[in-house]
């Protein structure tokens, strides 16, 4: 018998006490409406409040509902991550605990998913209820995001998204790179990537974690996943690349200033000795610069076939 669920809806909350019996129901509601299975997944992030006696509380009252409490504060990508390595779900939908997302939105994209064949459906929350300091920096990075990456999304950082299991076993996110997870997937081969319109509601408990060192983060994030995506099993081509650029220009200065000298000295000419212009000296920081460079690319390719190892998450109460 597959005990498997149809859907696996991981939530990631913090200090969010207020809200979970409303978003449980609401969740409860739709997929029996729905007749799907299901397992709902929430992961404290290290509340303060009484968030985890509330899903304690849940557990007791439906069977399909786990918790997992984390020691202290994370991040979102650590519960996520944690999430996506103990989901059993066909499908695995992702949304957050503040009643921002709707859980309506759970069937059309379980359908997406299973009838569409898409590997992941990200939401598009195209009407919000957010302040102006926080929607138009999140324009400016999401088209960043779309322009760097060249995945056509317009909210790369709505929580509510939906996955083949397949994807979410395969990748892992860290530090603040939930928000990229569409580009993380396409560098991982998952390629059929598209967005749904969702709809976002005005938060009713609590209040926004939303913070300004949220986007210098994110910024940095999307950095290291281009560049770690593209060269992690060929570092030698990044390092390799521009060390030998460097050494190569080091190089011809160098090689320009002796034929210089010794074309000079021949026709008795009086010219400054090499060591004496500031050339040689940005000649002899390229070189350095390029073997330098090009020694980092070949330590790098000998640890290629190391895999990255997972940040521990320590983990102080489990439900099941």
């Amino acid at each position: 018998m597959n005990n498997r669920p149809q859907v696996s809806i991981i939530i990631p909350l913090l200090n969010e006490e207020e809200s979970l019996p409303e978003l449980h129901a609401w969740i409860k509601k739709v997929v029996d409406a729905h007749s799907l299975s299901y397992e709902v997944i929430m992961i404290d992030d290290g509340s303060t409040d009484t968030s985890w006696d509330v899903i304690i509380g849940l557990t007791n009252q439906d069977p399909n509902v786990r918790g997992i409490k984390f020691a202290r504060n994370y991040g979102k990508s650590a519960a996520l991550n944690t999430g996506f390595q103990v989901c059993r779900g066909e499908v695995v939908i992702t949304m957050d605990a503040d009643l921002q997302d709707s859980p309506d939105e759970i069937f059309p994209l379980y359908e997406m998913v299973t009838k569409g064949g898409y590997d992941l459906v990200s939401g598009w929350k195209q009407k919000r209820y957010d302040p102006i300091s926080k929607t138009i920096p999140s324009k400016f990075f999401n088209a960043v995001t779309s322009h760097m990456s060249g995945i056509h999304l317009h909210d790369f950082n709505c929580g509510l998204k939906a996955y083949k299991a397949k994807l979410v076993k395969t990748v892992e996110v860290y530090g603040e790179m939930h928000r990229y997870i569409p580009v993380i997937a396409k560098w991982a081969g998952f390629k059929k990537i598209t967005e749904k319109v969702v709809e976002h509601r005005a938060r009713k408990y609590g209040v926004t974690k939303f913070g300004w060192e949220r986007f210098i983060y994110g910024f940095l994030d999307l950095l290291s996943i281009m560049v770690v995506s593209k060269f992690r099993k060929r570092p030698m081509h990044l390092f390799g690349a521009w060390g030998t650029l460097s050494f190569l220009f080091g190089f011809g200065i160098a090689f320009w200033l002796v034929l210089d000298k010794v074309i000079h000295s021949a026709m008795h000419e009086k010219v400054r000795d090499v060591v004496d212009q500031p050339l040689f000296f940005l000649a002899l920081v390229a070189i350095i610069v390029g073997v330098q460079m090009f020694l980092t690319g070949f330590l790098g390719e000998l640890m290629a076939n190391n895999s990255r190892r997972s940040d521990e998450y320590i983990i102080d109460e489990k439900t099941f």
